[in-house]
C-alpha cells in the first residue's frame, strides 16, 4: 500500500513518486532518483523546505530556525520530516529541477482523433503507445508536443484531468498560419506517430479550500477543462466556482456543451462567455473577461486561476488590484499562440 506525491519544481518540471506507509518524503524521492536538496536530515537546517499544496501530512519536527510559525501556517514543510497521510499530495520546491538531477520525460504516442470544435480550435487526441509507461500530471499542467514531420515543439495544456484508457486530449487554437495549426488542418490523420514531453508547468489546481475564480482566454480554456473534470470526478468540492471565458470572435467559442455538463456535475459551478469583437448578429456579452466579474462574489476570500494571452492576464491582475475585493491568491499561465 502506498501513496503518491507530486513534486513540482520552479521550472515546472514535475515528478510523481510512490511513498510507502510511514516513509519520509525525502526518502521516497531519493528512491525514485529525485535528489532533493538535503543537509542535516534532522529538521534543523531548512535546506529541504517546500510548500505542501494538497494532501494530508504528518510533520515530525521543525526547528524554529528552519521555518517560522507564519511559514508553517502557510503550509511549508520539510521533506526530511514529512510523511503522507492521504493517497495523494503535492509539494512545490522553489528550485529548478536541474539542481536535483531531474530531467523531463518523452512519451511516444499515436494520433487517434482530430476534431475541429470551432472555427478557431481543434481537439487533438493522442493515445500513448505504451500504456505501462505512466504519465501522471496535475490538472492545469501542459505538455510539449512535437509536430509530426518537423523538428518543432509546441506547448499545450491537458484538456482532461488524467490519462483515460491511454488517451490524452488537448484543445489547440488554429492559427491562419502556424506549424501545428497547418499540421492539424492539412495533414493530421489517425495513426500518425507523435511524441510529447510531460508533465510541465507550475500552473495547476491546488487544494480547493475557498471559492474559485477561473478566467480563460481562448484555448486557455483547456487547462480549466482538466481542473473542472477532476473536481467533478472526485465529487468532493463544495466551494462555489465561477468561470469567465473570453474570446476574440464568437466562432472561437468551443466546448460549451462540456462546460454546461459541469454545471450539472458540480454543486455550485457557473460560467459566462464574452466576445471582444463580435459580429452584428451576436446577442451575448460584448467586451473583455473582466466585464464578467461579479464584485459580490469577489467580496469573499477566493483563489483566482488565469490562463490565456499575456494582455488578458495582466488586465485581470490589474483589475483585481484596483478593486476592493476579498483577500485572494492569483495563479496564472501566460501563453503565446504559435
Amino acid at each position: 500500500m502506498h501513496n503518491t506525491a507530486a513534486i513540482v519544481f520552479r521550472d515546472g518540471t514535475t515528478r510523481f513518486v510512490k511513498v510507502d506507509a510511514n516513509e519520509l518524503l525525502m526518502d521516497a524521492a531519493q528512491r525514485h532518483g529525485v535528489n532533493l536538496p538535503v543537509d542535516c536530515r534532522e529538521g534543523v537546517c531548512g535546506t529541504c523546505r517546500c510548500l505542501r499544496e494538497s494532501g494530508e501530512v504528518e510533520v515530525e519536527y521543525i526547528d524554529e530556525e528552519a521555518l517560522t510559525e507564519e511559514e508553517i501556517a502557510e503550509g511549508h514543510v520539510l521533506a526530511c520530516q514529512t510523511r503522507l497521510h492521504s493517497s495523494q499530495a503535492s509539494f512545490y520546491f522553489d528550485i529548478d529541477s536541474t539542481v536535483c538531477s531531474v530531467a523531463t520525460e518523452v512519451h511516444d504516442g499515436t494520433v487517434t482523433a482530430v476534431e475541429e470544435v470551432s472555427d478557431g480550435a481543434a481537439i487533438l487526441e493522442i493515445t500513448l503507445d505504451d500504456p505501462a509507461q505512466a504519465l501522471p500530471y496535475l490538472p492545469g499542467q501542459y505538455a510539449r508536443i512535437e509536430v509530426p514531420g518537423s523538428d518543432e515543439w509546441r506547448a499545450y495544456s491537458f484538456a482532461t484531468s488524467t490519462v483515460k484508457d491511454g488517451k490524452l486530449r488537448f484543445l489547440i487554437r488554429l492559427l491562419p498560419s502556424g506549424v501545428m495549426s497547418d499540421y492539424l488542418r492539412d495533414r493530421a490523420k489517425p495513426g500518425d506517430a507523435i511524441s510529447l514531453e510531460a508533465p510541465l508547468g507550475a500552473f495547476y489546481l491546488r487544494e480547493v479550500q475557498r471559492p474559485l475564480l477561473m478566467v480563460a482566454g481562448g484555448t486557455g480554456l483547456s487547462a480549466f477543462l482538466g481542473m473542472l473534470e477532476e473536481l467533478a470526478d472526485k465529487g468532493e468540492c463544495t466551494q462555489p466556482i465561477r468561470l469567465a471565458y473570453g474570446v476574440t470572435q464568437e466562432q472561437d467559442l468551443s466546448e460549451l456543451d462540456r462546460l454546461e455538463a459541469f454545471t450539472r456535475s458540480l454543486p455550485d459551478f457557473a460560467f459566462d462567455t464574452v466576445v471582444m469583437n463580435p459580429s452584428e448578429a451576436w446577442q451575448g456579452n460584448k467586451g473583455v473577461v473582466c466585464d464578467l466579474f461579479d464584485l459580490d462574489f469577489l467580496a469573499q476570500s477566493f483563489d483566482a486561476y488565469l490562463c490565456g494571452p499575456p494582455p488578458m492576464i495582466e488586465a485581470t491582475k490589474q483589475w483585481l488590484e484596483e478593486r476592493e475585493v476579498g483577500e485572494h491568491r492569483v495563479f496564472f499561465e501566460k501563453f503565446v499562440s504559435s
